[in-house]
């Protein structure tokens, strides 16, 4: 089979020729496989992250899962966003970000790093309830899309693996990305200013199913639901509030199309994991990470989630990716195909995203136990 038809029938619930390989390397390996300072690839492009990426999948000969996909969507947007360089030196730039609103200015600022992925140092929601009319601007009606990229896209992977498109939902695990003061802000405007919290749901819920429905348009083979940090980053009381509506509505939109949806969340997982395999139409989660970043136990979600859902998952990223032996990433990898892989719908790969300096030893011992051990029979 080619990488390409193994996952997507394994994320489907289904038994291809082997227990796919798919490790997530999306952003910090990539990069540093290009020999470049970080913020090239993060800030200028150079090359775009997607085409690194791919560099890596041919590098390691893993099956790909590319979750770049990108429309470049049509919109009414009344932002105008100017962007300038603070500082620079050899260790890191500072770019400061002027939003301009019909309702006001917005700043931001991002630090972008020669060696690790870039971070977000001043956030442009300084208070809520003061800028909630110009935090509505950054959620313009979408009108059409061009699929010139995404076309581009689908063709460098071509049958490397599943060519795949992200869509967020609402939540404090989007919503920390915009607001000074993260976690600790929103948790306070949870309670004291619940009918912004209502508002700013209904936008974004509105903007995802907008999104979705370009992306079904567009076929891409399977969409990814982003929503790092989930249940961690709020409560599953939170959770349920706030995002499940979407994600509902989502995999709905999706199993309809005819088109497999995954979920990321990393951290705890193990109520997302119930919730969605009872409530939702998704095909599969991951990365279902480990104790003690996680909470998932890879045997117990198998032998109670399996005939629902695939699972994609667990090796831990820094005891056993990053820190282990190559020795101990085989026979790590070799558990969680014991643990997951009997009767199909299992794709390994790591909990979370692999370190930038996870050795490569490291991750060539993971295909070569899917091309071994990984399979059926």
């Amino acid at each position: 089979m080619t990488g390409k038809e193994r996952m997507l029938i394994a994320m489907q619930n289904g038994r291809p020729d082997r227990v796919p390989c798919a490790p997530d390397i999306s952003t910090m390996i990539p990069e540093r496989l290009t020999g470049k300072p970080t913020w090239e690839i993060e800030m200028r492009g150079n090359p775009p992250l997607w085409e690194a990426y791919m560099e890596a999948v041919r590098y390691f000969g893993v099956d790909a899962w590319f979750i770049y996909g990108a429309l470049d969507f049509h919109t009414d947007s009344q932002i105008r966003t100017h962007s300038s360089i603070v500082s620079e030196t050899a260790e890191r730039i500072v770019v400061r970000y002027v939003h301009a609103t019909p309702a006001g200015e917005m700043h931001s600022e991002t630090t972008f790093f020669a060696a690790n992925p870039a971070w977000q140092t001043e956030k442009p929601v300084k208070d809520l309830p003061r800028d909630f009319a110009k935090l509505q601007y950054f959620y313009p009606e979408i009108t059409g899309y061009d699929a010139t990229t995404f076309e581009a896209m689908r063709a460098a992977v071509g049958e490397a693996g599943a060519f795949g498109i992200w869509v967020g939902y609402p939540g404090f695990q989007n919503w920390y990305t915009m607001v000074h003061g993260g976690l600790e802000a929103l948790t306070y405007a949870y309670h004291d200013r619940h009918d912004l919290i209502a508002a700013w749901r209904e936008m974004e819920h509105r903007r995802s199913v907008r999104i979705m429905e370009m992306i079904l348009d567009a076929r891409p083979d399977f969409v990814l639901l982003g929503g790092s940090g989930s249940i961690t980053l709020q409560s599953p009381e939170i959770f349920r509030e706030l995002s499940l509506p979407t994600v509902k509505a989502l995999t709905r939109m999706a199993k309809e199309a005819g088109i497999p949806t995954m979920l990321h969340s990393c951290g705890k997982q193990r109520a997302l994991v119930e919730m969605c395999a009872e409530e939702t139409d998704l095909n599969c989660p991951n990365p279902l990470e480990p104790p003690p970043m996680g909470d998932c136990d890879l045997e117990e979600l198998k032998r109670t989630f399996g005939h629902r859902m695939a699972l994609m998952g667990n090796l831990h990223t820094t005891d056993v990716m990053l820190r282990g032996t190559a020795e101990e990433v085989r026979q790590a990898a070799m558990r969680a195909i014991d643990d997951a892989a009997a009767g199909g719908g299992f794709i390994l790969s790591t909990g979370d995203q692999c370190g930038r300096d996870t050795p490569d030893d490291n991750i060539r011992a993971l295909v070569e136990v899917c091309k071994i051990y990984g399979r059926y029979g």
